[in-house]
């Protein structure tokens, strides 16, 4: 599909890295944004009842605001190429015949406030919004997706440094290897944002998410709902972030062992089905021979054969909630060790996930697939419990 539409200014800019990446920025009158631009490569689709989303349709209807092209951080777009008539200050989008991979990746709460509210504007007010249309055969729109949904107000993370609201979870990592790998601050040279901790105590919130009734998925979705319920239990006597900080290092240590082990897993099972294993082909997948790169684990730092998205690990990773419990004294604990449930249970969780589906942002975002590797878990659970009051 290509899509026409008039631009008020363009620029180019050609990646150092990758050459063969185009970023186009653009800054387009809201009357000429077109209205059918894809959202399904997305992972966060658009909820226009929030506090931000109200925040923003304000800021478009404001007949006052005219610099909303300069506070608004714009609208992420991938496309297979792009054309521009200097003549007529068009530009011709092609978004080729895929919307899993082409359309907007990030901004759609932008867009979707621009296209139901521009209307609303006052004929003689223009403004603008910022495209950032990016194009190349070799960009890799899974790791571009993850990397761009990570929206956290960075301003709150700076706060709750000085108020000293990360303490308990610096007290946790204190012994772990990549103790001073974490960044705690704005702008902090540290490869890890304390908020990739947050996430996965989020995604074991047996709190919020005590059963397979329902699923963590706004750990991949919707990245920022992760400190936003962080600072809500902070208000609480009953802080769960404050009883699962202790089982960071085991919750790492489990992340990273599905992140090294999920190809061998995807091997034996392809392997049971008659079926030749390719994984470093799989959408998502970035095989570091074939790249010809490092890739590392996300928190020690070890290095990888094969870097997976997000969208593949966390529906695995999520599943282990199922093993833990509160104690009598409403402490959080291990029914089993989540190591062992996974060399029972891998095998099956990753044929599950990737027989489902193979595009990682629709897995990550599916909360059946959630669920189900839940119940996978819960399932070997519950035979191991049986064996050892049989064993009594």
């Amino acid at each position: 599909m290509t899509t026409k539409f008039k631009v008020k200014t363009l620029r180019t800019i050609t990646s150092p890295a990758d050459p063969n990446i185009t970023t186009y920025m653009v800054l387009v009158n809201f009357r000429d944004l077109p209205s059918d631009f894809s959202l399904e490569v997305n992972p966060r689709q658009p909820k226009m009842n929030t506090s931000v989303a109200r925040q923003l349709i304000s800021a478009v209807k404001a007949n006052d605001n005219i610099n909303f092209d300069i506070n608004n951080r714009g609208i992420v777009i991938t496309a297979e190429s792009l054309k521009f008539n200097n003549s007529t200050s068009e530009v011709s989008v092609d978004f080729g015949e895929n919307p899993l991979r082409y359309g907007i990746l990030d901004g759609g709460h932008t867009y979707t406030a621009i296209i139901q509210n521009r209307d609303k504007l006052d004929s003689e007010i223009d403004k603008f919004v910022r495209l950032e249309i990016i194009v190349g055969e070799s960009l890799n729109v899974t790791a571009l997706a993850d990397a761009r949904n990570t929206s956290v107000q960075v301003s709150d993370i700076a706060l709750f440094e000085l108020d000293d609201k990360f303490d308990f979870i610096k007290e946790a990592i204190s012994e772990t290897s990549f103790k001073n790998d974490v960044a705690f601050k704005d702008n902090e040279n540290k490869p890890i944002s304390v908020v990739e901790l947050l996430k996965l105590l989020f995604t074991f919130n047996i709190k919020r998410y005590p059963d397979d009734s329902s699923a963590p998925t706004p750990a991949y979705s919707a990245k920022a709902s992760v400190f936003k319920d962080f600072k809500k239990e902070l208000a609480t006597d009953d802080n769960i972030y404050l009883k699962l900080a202790p089982q960071l290092p085991k919750l790492v240590e489990l992340y990273e062992t599905i992140q090294r082990e999920l190809p061998e897993k995807y091997k034996a099972f392809k392997e049971e089905n008659g079926s030749k294993a390719s994984f470093g082909r799989v959408r998502g997948v970035t095989s570091g021979y074939e790249s010809r790169s490092n890739i590392y684990s996300d928190f020690t730092n070890k290095e990888l054969n094969y870097e997976i998205s997000a969208g593949f690990l966390l529906p695995i990773f999520g599943a282990f909630r199922a093993l833990l419990k509160f104690d009598k004294e409403g402490n959080v604990n291990w029914l089993f060790d989540p190591i062992e449930i996974w060399d029972t249970s891998g095998v099956r969780l990753v044929q599950n996930t990737f027989e489902t589906d193979t595009n990682p942002q629709t897995i990550g975002k599916m909360k059946t697939l959630w669920q189900s590797n839940y119940r996978i878990v819960d399932s070997v659970m519950k035979d191991k419990l049986i064996e050892q009051l049989s064993a009594k």
